[in-house]
C-alpha cells in the first residue's frame, strides 16, 4: 500500500481543495476521511478574544466541513465512504472556561449529525468520536496550564485530568485509534450520525 503526507493548512479552503485534488492523483478518490485538526484552549468567557472564538470554530469546525464537502462528491458517486469527525466530550457537555472550544465541538457534532443524515441511504457513514482526556501533547499543554493558574506541580495537574475518568487515567491515542479504524470498516456500516464517547465511563448514555 502507498502513503503520501502532504502539509495543509485545513482552514483554508482553496489549499484543502488542491491537497485533494492532489490526493485524487496520487492515491485514487479518497473515500475515507478522518478529520483529526484541532486545537484547545481555556479562557473565561470575558477574557475570550474575537481571535480566539473564530480559531477555535475554524480549526476544529469549519476545517471539518471544507475537508467533507471536498470529498463528498467522490464518495457518492462510489457508493460508500466514510467520515470520522475526532470531536470531544465536550461536544456533549459543556465546562468551566472553555466556551469557545465548546461551541466549536458541539458545531462539529452538529455537522456530523447533518451530513449523516444526508447521506444515510448512498452508502455512506458519518461518525464522531468523542474522547475524554487523551496523553498527547494537547493534554500536556493542559496540564501545564493549570500548573501556571494555580501554582500546583505539572505532576499533581495531570492527575487532576487523570480523575475526570472513572478508570483514574488518561486515554490513549491507540484506543482513540482503533475505535476510528473501526469506524472507517464494512462492519460498521449500521453505525451512522453517532458519537461514540471514550473515557473510561465519565459519560454515560
Amino acid at each position: 500500500r502507498r502513503a503520501e503526507a502532504i502539509v495543509c493548512d485545513v482552514t483554508d479552503r482553496p489549499l484543502v481543495d488542491a491537497m485533494v485534488a492532489r490526493v485524487k492523483s496520487a492515491l485514487g478518490d479518497p473515500l475515507i476521511l478522518v478529520n483529526n485538526a484541532g486545537i484547545a484552549g481555556s479562557a473565561k468567557l470575558a477574557d475570550t478574544t474575537d481571535e480566539m472564538w473564530d480559531r477555535m470554530l475554524r480549526v476544529n469546525a469549519t476545517a471539518a466541513f471544507y475537508c467533507t464537502r471536498a470529498v463528498l462528491p467522490m464518495m457518492l458517486q462510489a457508493k460508500w465512504g466514510r467520515v470520522v469527525n475526532l470531536a470531544s466530550i465536550a461536544a456533549k457537555a459543556g465546562g468551566l472556561y472553555i466556551a469557545a472550544y465548546t461551541a466549536s465541538k458541539h458545531a462539529l457534532l452538529g455537522l456530523t449529525r447533518a451530513v449523516a443524515a444526508e447521506v444515510a441511504a448512498r452508502g455512506i457513514t458519518v461518525n464522531a468520536v468523542c474522547p475524554g482526556y487523551v496523553d498527547t501533547e494537547m493534554t500536556d499543554a493542559s496540564a501545564a496550564n493549570i500548573s501556571k493558574r494555580t501554582g500546583r506541580s505539572e505532576q499533581d495537574a495531570r492527575k487532576i485530568l487523570e480523575g475526570f475518568s472513572p478508570q483514574v487515567r488518561l486515554m490513549t491515542a491507540p484506543e482513540v485509534a482503533g475505535l476510528t479504524t473501526y469506524l472507517c470498516s464494512e462492519v460498521a456500516r449500521g453505525i451512522n450520525g453517532q458519537s461514540l464517547v471514550i473515557d473510561g465511563g465519565a459519560l454515560q448514555g
